[in-house]
C-alpha cells in the first residue's frame, strides 16, 4: 500500500493515478470518498480585498482541483473508466413501452455498461455517416463544412472553435444518454431543446447554433418539420432528423408520409435502430475529445423572459463538475437513481453523469409520465438516491402528512406525531442520523414502502430554496439523509453540497474541491461583510468548474465576470467558522415597500408553503407605492373544500372547480383563510406577512410561462400575467388587521 493515494496539495488532481499507487478506482470510491473535511471550508489568509470577503476553499484538499485522477480530465475518460471497471453491471434501466396501448410495462429492463458503450459507438458512427453523405449538404453553410471536415479537424476544436452542433429534443429515456455519450465519444458538441421553450425559442436556438441534426421522439417529428417549413432560411442547416421511436410505431403509412414530408423540406428522416445499423455497417474509430473541447451548450430559459443564453461547457468544466460530486456525494455501492428531472437541465445531467461514472444504475420514468406517475416508478425501481426540486419534495411531504399526521383518526395521528417528534429530537448534531430501531421498524418502514423508498439512502435538492423544516421532516419521517446543494448551469450544476445529516439543514454546504468562493459587499441592499452572522454579499465563484462564456453573446459574458470571478447574482452568507454557504436573496430579487422596508419574496413564499399544507404554490408580490404584500396562491382542492365546509359554513361536497374557487375567493372567506395562514407562519416581521390573496388550484404553470421548466418563478412575467388580480387586491386593500405583528 502506498504512503498516500492523494496527490500533492498543489497538484491539479485529487488523487494520484491508480497506475502509480496500485489502488484501484473502486477502492478509492469505497474507502476515500466522500473526502474527509468536505463539509467545511476555510478562508485563505490574506485573500480579502476591499469590498470583498476572504476567499474560501474546501478543507478537504490544499488547493482547487481539476480532476479526480490526472488522466480523468474529460467526460469521455470518466465514462471509459466506468466501462472498464463496471462493464457487466447494469447502467440504464427502462420500462418497456407498448406503442399500441401507449402504456409502460410494470417492470424495468436493464442494459449493462458494455452494452451501452457498444450502442453509443454504433449510433455515433451512424449519424456521422449519414450527415457526411447527406444529399442536402451545402458548402455555403458553415456547420455543413464542419460536418465534412469533422474527422480531420476535431482535434483542433476548443471553446471558441467548436464542432457542428447536434440537438437533442427528448424526454428522459435511455436513448437520450446514448446520444449524449455518442457525441462525447466522437467530439461532437450538443445542445438541448425542451417542450416549454416554444417554437420561437426553439427556432432561435437551432438558427443560432446552425444545427444540422435533431435527435427527437416520434411525437415531435411533425413539429420539427413544421418549424423548418415556417423558417426555411433560418433553419436551412437542418438536414437530418432521427427518431428514437420506430418510424412505423403507429403505422407504415404514417411513417412513409413523414419521410415524404421531410424529403420535401430537404431533411432525411431515420429512426434509432436504422442509424445504429448504419453505424455497424460503416464503423468509425472514436474521436476522444480534449479537455478544451466543448461538451455542450446548455441554454438557460431565464426568469425574465429574455432570449435564452447558451452556456458553453467544456470537457474540462464537465470533468471538474463530476469530480466535485464524486468527492462530496455519499458513495453507495450498486447505486440506483431515478432520473426524474429533465435531462434538458444541467442539475439532472450532472447527477446522472456522477451516477454512471461511479458504477451506478440510472432508471428512467415511464414514457409520457408525469409527477403524478412518479410514485408508480419509484415503487417498481426502488432507487437508492434521488435528486429533485423542492416542489416535488413538498408534494411528497404533503402526501406523507396526509397519510399520517393529518388523519382524522386521533390515535393514529397522535402516534405518528410522537414518532416524528422523537426522531426530530434525535437530529441533534452534525452526522447524527436520528434513527430509532423500534419506530423505524414499526412505523417508518411503512411510509418508506408507500413511496417506493425501501432502499432510499439519501435525497438531494437544488435549483430553488427549500424550507429547512421540510428537510428535517423528510429525514425523520423517511429515515433518510437529505441535503441541499448550490449550483448553476454555468457550473455544470452543483459546486457545493451539504452533509445529508447536517443538523441545521439550511445550508448549501461548503464549496467543493473544484471551486472557490467569496462575496462582494452590497451596502445598497443592506448586506455587509461584517454582519455578525457571517460575510454577506453577492456570491462570486472561481475555478475549473466555471463555464467558458455565453455562446455568441459577448455582452452578457462580460457583464457576468468581475475579473476572474463569476458573479452569480445570488446573495449569500458565508459562515466564518465553517465556510458553509447560505443563499438568502437575489441581487435583483427584492423590493421596497412604501415605508422603506426591504422584502425578499422567496423567503416569504417558502415560509408560507412549509407552514400551510393547504398551499401548493405561492407568488408573493409587493410594490414600492404600497405598504403591504399580496399573493397569488395555489391550494389543494380537498383541503380547501374541508376548510370551506368547516371554517366558512359552506356546504360543498364534490363541487366543480369553478364553484370551489368562486366560494374561496369571496372576501369573507379569503379573510378567514388568510388569518389561518398567518397564524401558522413564524419568523416573519409584520410587514412580511400577506395582507390579501387571490386563489386558484394551480396558478403557476408552464403553459402560462410564469415558471421555468425547473419550476423557478418568472417574477416579472408573473406580475404582468396576474396584473389584474394584483390591482384588484390593492384596490380592496388589506383583508386582515393592520396591527403590528
Amino acid at each position: 500500500m502506498p504512503a498516500s493515494v492523494f496527490a500533492s496539495p498543489n497538484a491539479d488532481s485529487v488523487f494520484l493515478s491508480p497506475k502509480e499507487t496500485g489502488v484501484s478506482y473502486e477502492q478509492v470510491l469505497s474507502k476515500y470518498v466522500p473526502l474527509k473535511g468536505f463539509s467545511n471550508a476555510s478562508g485563505v489568509p490574506g485573500s480579502a480585498q476591499n469590498g470583498y470577503s476572504p476567499v474560501f476553499r474546501s478543507n478537504a484538499v490544499g488547493s482547487v482541483k481539476k480532476t479526480l485522477f490526472p488522466e480523468l480530465n474529460t467526460y469521455f475518460a470518466l465514462w471509459e473508466n466506468a466501462v472498464a471497471c463496471f462493464g457487466d453491471k447494469p447502467a440504464l434501466a427502462s420500462r418497456p413501452f407498448i406503442y399500441n396501448t401507449k402504456s409502460s410495462e410494470p417492470r424495468y429492463v436493464t442494459e449493462t455498461f458494455a452494452q451501452v458503450d457498444e450502442k453509443k459507438r454504433s449510433f455515433g458512427a451512424g449519424f456521422l455517416h449519414l450527415l457526411q453523405h447527406s444529399p442536402y449538404k451545402k458548402l455555403s453553410i458553415e456547420s455543413h463544412v464542419k460536418v465534412d471536415r469533422h474527422f480531420e479537424n476535431c482535434q483542433s476544436y476548443n471553446a471558441e472553435n467548436l464542432s457542428f452542433v447536434l440537438t437533442i429534443y427528448l424526454a428522459n429515456r435511455a436513448e437520450w444518454v446514448i446520444t449524449d455519450l455518442a457525441c462525447v465519444a466522437y467530439s461532437v458538441t450538443n445542445t438541448v431543446l425542451y417542450d416549454t421553450l416554444g417554437p420561437n425559442a426553439s427556432e432561435y436556438i437551432l438558427n443560432l447554433v446552425e444545427s444540422p441534426i435533431v435527435v427527437t421522439s416520434f411525437e415531435h417529428i411533425e413539429g420539427i418539420l413544421d418549424l423548418k417549413k415556417s423558417y426555411p432560411e433560418e433553419l436551412e442547416a437542418l438536414i437530418c432528423v432521427i427518431s428514437m421511436d420506430p418510424l412505423n410505431c403507429h403505422s407504415d403509412a404514417e411513417a412513409h408520409a413523414l419521410i415524404r414530408k421531410a424529403r420535401d423540406l430537404q431533411i432525411e428522416l431515420y429512426d434509432f435502430d436504422q442509424v445504429c445499423g448504419i453505424g455497424k455497417l460503416f464503423p468509425r474509430a472514436e474521436l476522444p475529445p480534449k479537455s478544451e473541447s466543448v461538451y455542450t451548450i446548455s441554454f438557460t430559459s431565464g426568469t425574465t423572459g429574455s432570449k435564452p443564453k447558451g452556456v458553453v461547457l467544456t470537457q474540462e468544466t464537465t470533468a471538474a463538475g463530476i469530480t466535485f460530486t464524486i468527492c462530496n456525494v455519499p458513495h453507495i455501492k450498486d447505486d440506483v437513481e431515478i432520473v426524474f428531472l429533465p435531462l434538458a437541465h444541467i442539475f439532472e445531467r450532472q447527477s446522472l453523469a456522477h451516477n454512471l461514472t461511479t458504477g451506478g444504475m440510472c432508471g428512467f420514468p415511464q414514457m409520457n409520465g408525469s409527477p403524478q406517475t412518479l410514485l408508480d416508478d419509484l415503487r417498481i425501481l426502488k432507487p437508492k438516491h434521488m435528486s429533485n426540486v423542492p416542489r416535488v419534495y413538498t408534494k411528497l411531504e404533503a402526501a406523507i402528512k396526509n397519510a399520517t399526521i393529518y388523519l382524522d383518526l386521533a390515535m393514529k395521528k397522535a402516534i405518528f406525531l410522537h414518532v416524528v417528534d422523537t426522531k426530530l429530537g434525535r437530529q441533534s448534531a452534525d452526522g447524527v442520523k436520528g434513527t430509532h430501531a423500534i419506530y423505524d421498524a414499526l412505523f417508518i418502514s411503512r411510509v418508506r414502502k408507500l413511496l417506493g423508498f425501501e432502499n432510499m439512502n439519501h435525497c438531494i435538492t437544488g435549483l430553488a430554496p427549500i424550507s429547512p423544516l421540510t428537510i428535517k421532516f423528510m429525514k425523520a419521517a423517511l429515515n433518510i439523509g437529505f441535503a441541499q446543494g448550490y449550483g448553476l448551469t454555468e457550473l455544470f450544476a452543483g459546486m457545493s453540497f451539504g452533509d445529508p445529516y447536517e443538523q441545521a439543514s439550511d445550508s448549501c454546504g461548503a464549496p467543493g474541491v473544484t471551486c472557490e468562493i467569496r462575496v462582494r459587499e452590497l451596502p445598497s441592499m443592506g448586506y455587509f461583510l461584517n454582519d455578525p452572522r457571517g460575510h454577506m454579499g453577492e456570491l462570486q465563484l472561481r475555478g475549473p468548474q466555471i463555464f467558458s462564456h455565453y455562446y455568441k453573446n459577448e455582452e452578457e459574458t462580460e457583464k457576468s465576470f468581475d475579473g476572474e470571478w463569476f458573479s452569480t447574482g445570488d446573495v449569500a452568507r458565508i459562515d466564518r467558522n465553517t465556510g458553509r454557504l447560505y443563499i438568502v436573496d437575489r441581487v435583483k430579487n427584492f423590493f421596497k415597500l412604501s415605508q422603506g422596508e426591504y422584502v425578499t419574496p422567496e423567503k416569504i413564499e417558502n415560509v408560507y408553503l412549509s407552514s400551510n399544507s393547504v398551499l401548493t404554490q405561492c407568488f408573493a408580490h409587493g410594490d414600492s407605492t404600497q405598504s403591504f404584500l399580496v399573493a397569488v396562491v395555489g391550494v389543494d382542492k380537498e383541503k380547501i373544500l374541508s376548510f370551506l365546509n368547516k371554517e366558512c359554513g359552506a356546504f360543498l361536497s364534490a363541487a366543480l372547480d369553478d364553484v370551489v374557487l368562486t366560494e374561496i375567493n369571496k372576501p369573507e372567506n379569503r379573510k378567514l383563510l388568510l388569518r389561518r395562514l398567518n397564524e401558522n407562519v413564524s419568523g416573519l416581521a409584520g410587514f412580511e406577512k400577506l395582507k390579501n390573496l387571490y386563489v386558484e388550484f394551480e396558478p403557476l404553470t408552464l403553459e402560462r410561462d410564469v415558471i421555468t421548466p425547473t419550476v423557478k418563478l418568472k417574477r416579472p412575467i408573473a406580475a404582468k400575467f396576474f396584473s389584474a388580480q394584483i390591482k384588484e387586491m390593492y384596490e380592496e386593500a388589506s383583508v386582515v388587521s393592520e396591527a403590528k405583528l
